[in-house]
């Protein structure tokens, strides 16, 4: 019950970020008929009964919006799987960043970052990083940009005090629209710590393919990587996540 009522949460809270987008979106009479706002929900379950007994069900909400010279972009997703009654997934993660652009490619901004794995034993960690960022490529079909900054972040694991420590943050990623209904993409996060720079980190890797069946429906697949070099006693260091399923373009 316990699991079922923090993914009940995150049903309701993408809920109810669509509902507040697309009111906005709907009370802009004035605006031109298409959003401002790009948004899109995706929905996978995998469920298989025999042999093996498992269940995945995962969820996400992203949107993001471009001014003349502002971006915007914000997201959360969850996921929660069973084995043979055992839990094998249970994660919520969210973010929010902003950027603001000096020149067309050179950029600063401001990320949030939050997550939460039952299976890893996080009960939290919160990333604040302020960034500067530039887009190497940026096109109508193509763009791929990197950003640096320092980072706070806050952590807590499942037995364990809290911890606040300085880190940084690295990433870089790259998008490619390889027809008008089919587009591929990369990304990959860095956050070591700055005091332990080689021992303490965490990659975050991932990589999707998303094809359009109608004008707003499509079908995804997505690969993610996750490698915390000090995980809690007991656990492996990395984790790799395989999600198919079919997204909501708004």
């Amino acid at each position: 019950m316990r699991h079922t009522h923090r993914f009940l949460t995150l049903s309701l809270v993408a809920g109810s970020l669509f509902a507040a987008n697309r009111s906005s979106t709907l009370g802009a009479d004035a605006e031109p008929k298409k959003s401002a706002w790009e948004t899109s929900a995706a929905a996978g379950l995998t469920l298989t009964r025999g042999n093996s007994d498992t269940l995945l069900a995962t969820v996400s909400l992203d949107t993001k919006r471009k001014w003349e010279k502002d971006e915007a972009l914000a997201g959360i997703a969850g996921g929660y799987g069973k084995n043979d009654s055992k839990e094998s997934a249970e994660f919520v993660k969210a973010f929010a960043q902003y950027n603001h652009l000096f020149s067309e490619r050179f950029y600063g901004g401001l990320r949030l970052d939050g997550n939460y794995d039952g299976i890893a034993k996080l009960d939290y960690r919160a990333t604040l990083s302020p960034l500067a960022g530039y887009y190497f490529i940026k096109s109508t079909r193509t763009s791929l940009s990197a950003e640096a900054g320092p980072s706070l972040v806050t952590e807590k694991y499942q037995g364990q005090s809290s911890k606040t420590y300085l880190g940084a943050r690295f990433a870089e990623k790259f998008e490619h629209k390889l027809t008008d209904s089919t587009k591929i993409w990369q990304s990959l996060e860095y956050l070591p710590r700055v005091d332990r720079w080689a021992q303490k980190f965490i990659i975050t890797a991932e990589v999707g393919i998303d094809t359009a069946i109608t004008k707003q429906w499509s079908l995804r697949v997505v690969a993610q990587d996750i490698r915390d070099s000090e995980p809690i006693p007991g656990n492996k260091k990395n984790d790799l996540r395989l999600i198919a399923g079919t997204a909501y373009k708004f």
